[in-house]
C-alpha cells in the first residue's frame, strides 16, 4: 500500500509500495499495466514459482480496496492468498512482523480494503517505520507522509527483510 505519484515516493507511508516493486524486479514481472486503478505486473515467483500478481493501487492509501477489490474479483483470488504489505507505525523502525487478520489499529487504508474484500482476514507484511514521541495527529501524520530520516542503507535493508518475508509467504516457505 501506499500513495501515487512523486510527491509520495520515498516516505514512510510508501514502504509497501517499495517492498512491492522489489518483489516485481525480483521476479521479473516486466512493465505494470494500468489496471483496477492500479498499476498490475503479474507472471511468477520465480521459476517454476506459483502465479502472483503486484498491485500498486493508485487511489490514495486511503481508499486502496477500490484497486484491490476489483482485483481480487477479476482474478478469482480467495481472501487467504492475498498479501497486504504496508507501513506500521506501531512497530519500530526495522521491524518486520506478519499476521492474518487482526484489528485495524485506525489504519483507513486497510479499513477501505477490509470493505472492499469482503473481510479482513487477508495476509499481510506489517513493516516498522516508526512512531514519533506523541500523539498528537498532525504531528504523526507528517511522520508517514515525512521522508526517513534514517540513512538510506537502513532504509534499503528494511525494504529488502519486508521484500523476503514477502516471498517467503507467497512460496509457501513461511506461514504469515
Amino acid at each position: 500500500m501506499g500513495n501515487p505519484g512523486d510527491r509520495y515516493a520515498g516516505t514512510r507511508h510508501n514502504i509497501g509500495f517499495e517492498v512491492g516493486r522489489a518483489l516485481a524486479e525480483r521476479w521479473d514481472l516486466g512493465r505494470p499495466r494500468k489496471r483496477f486503478a492500479g498499476l498490475l505486473a503479474g507472471g511468477r515467483a520465480g521459476p517454476g514459482g506459483p502465479r502472483v500478481a503486484v498491485l500498486l493501487p493508485q487511489t490514495y492509501m486511503n481508499e486502496a480496496g477500490r484497486s484491490a477489490g476489483p482485483a481480487r474479483g477479476s482474478l478469482k483470488l480467495p481472501l487467504e492468498r492475498v498479501l497486504v504489505l504496508h507501513d506500521e507505525i506501531d512497530l519500530p523502525f526495522g521491524e518486520v512482523r506478519t499476521r492474518v487478520g487482526g484489528g485495524l489499529a485506525g489504519h483507513n487504508g486497510l479499513k477501505s480494503l477490509a470493505r472492499e474484500l469482503g473481510g479482513g482476514d487477508f495476509a499481510r507484511v506489517r513493516i516498522g517505520v516508526g512512531r514519533p514521541d506523541t500523539t498528537d495527529p498532525e504531528i504523526v501524520s507528517s511522520h508517514v507522509l515525512g521522508r526517513f530520516r534514517e540513512p538510506r542503507p537502513e532504509v534499503e535493508a528494511l525494504v529488502d527483510r519486508a521484500r523476503d518475508v514477502a516471498e517467503a509467504i507467497v512460496t509457501g516457505e513461511r506461514a504469515p
